[in-house]
């Protein structure tokens, strides 16, 4: 069970490891929830997978009392109806109504329950008191669960530090995506930037994301700002939407760096924007494990990125890409203008990563982790 497949490593998590599971001879049945507005949805990667969705409506990423009670009790009747041997929930939302409906769901309660943090929300998202809820609700849910599970080492400190359990209780499992799928050169770098105006000798910066308030993405316009201060020709693409590009625009003019900005919009396929760039810039101030890193590196596109979450899980500092703290704009800059002036070690970093990446983020490697972890709990 999963809130929704939006754009994200989350739902496509879930679609691969669904189909994976099906092939080592699990039945599974995989439930969502619908969109938030203006997001892009993710479900054509689970139906090409072959794997069918189970739509529950009333599930929706907003806090809704009537609603979320509803998705409760209609979880609870699908439990009743297949009497799972597990129930696995995939992020917050989704654990909690999960959780709460197998302990609704009387004598067909699932035997083994299973949650995966996909990073977390208990800090960087709501104020202090919504955080400090949210942290006792995570900590009851964690007494009905079989088996946590967190997508990185660093995800997994972060959730005991904050008190949801005993280190005991983790598994870490990292994500597993079709990298050779998701990283396919449809469009050429050259030809992306030619179609976009951009001269092949100026230094091209990505982004790629969901425009909110925990993905900093006035760091990034400050970081291209002060690149350009530095006297690097320098561009920023933007690969994505959200609730703040108004916002985000805007406050591009003030910086008077718009007419270096593309705003792409919510792209399908961007794999070939990966092509395009020079480097990618990720200054979230909270992440799980960000499949947009993972599938840069592996395009060979050194990254630059805040060290939150699961991100250094990812990028090696020096080796692939840099780690700032969070905040850090002039250390953001500081690192893209070094590869900026330095062709060579970006190639260096890029292949760095291309080598690394696809094999620590392999589906098999994934759906075996979870076959072997699903295995252990049922014996």
């Amino acid at each position: 069970m999963i809130a929704r497949l939006n754009m994200g490593g989350p739902a496509l998590h879930v679609a691969y490891l669904s189909a994976g599971l099906a092939e080592r001879g699990y039945e599974t049945t995989l439930v969502a929830g619908s969109l938030a507005r203006g997001e892009g949805s993710m479900a054509y990667v689970a139906e090409d997978l072959g794997v069918r969705v189970v739509k529950l409506d009333s599930l929706s990423r907003e806090i809704s009392p009537i609603r979320d009670a509803l998705s409760v009790l209609r979880l609870a009747r699908l439990i009743r109806e297949q009497r799972p041997q597990i129930l696995h929930t995939h992020t917050a939302k989704a654990g909690t109504v999960g959780r709460l409906a197998a302990l609704l769901a009387g004598d067909a309660r699932p035997p083994i329950v299973v949650h995966t943090f996909h990073g977390h929300v208990l800090h960087g998202y709501f104020g202090p008191l919504k955080s400090q809820a949210f942290r006792l609700l995570e900590r009851l849910l964690a007494r009905v669960t079989t088996r946590l599970i967190a997508v990185s080492p660093q995800v997994r400190d972060d959730l005991v530090s904050l008190g949801v359990a005993s280190a005991q209780k983790f598994s870490v499992v990292r994500l597993g995506i079709e990298l050779g799928e998701r990283v396919q050169t449809q469009v050429a770098g050259a030809e992306a930037r030619a179609r976009l105006g951009i001269a092949p000798e100026r230094f091209v910066v990505g982004w790629v994301g969901r425009m909110t308030g925990v993905k900093r993405t006035d760091d990034v316009l400050q970081s291209l700002a002060r690149l350009r201060e530095l006297d690097i020709d320098a561009v920023l693409l933007l690969v994505g939407d959200g609730p703040d590009r108004d916002a985000v625009e805007r406050r591009a003019s003030e910086l008077g760096i718009i007419r270096h900005c593309f705003f792409l919009g919510y792209q399908e396929d961007v794999s070939g924007w990966y092509q395009a760039f020079d480097a990618l810039i990720l200054p979230s101030a909270n992440e799980g494990t960000p499949v947009v890193v993972i599938e840069a590196l592996a395009a060979g596109c050194p990254v630059v990125a805040t060290s939150v979450g699961g991100v250094p899980d990812v990028v090696r500092e020096g080796v692939d890409g840099f780690l700032v703290r969070a905040g850090d704009v002039e250390a953001l800059a500081d690192r893209l203008a070094r590869l900026a002036s330095d062709p060579e070690l970006r190639a260096k970093m890029g292949e760095a990563g291309r080598e690394s990446v696809p094999a620590r983020y392999a589906v098999e490697r994934l759906v075996g982790d979870v076959d072997d972890l699903y295995r252990s709990l049922l014996a």
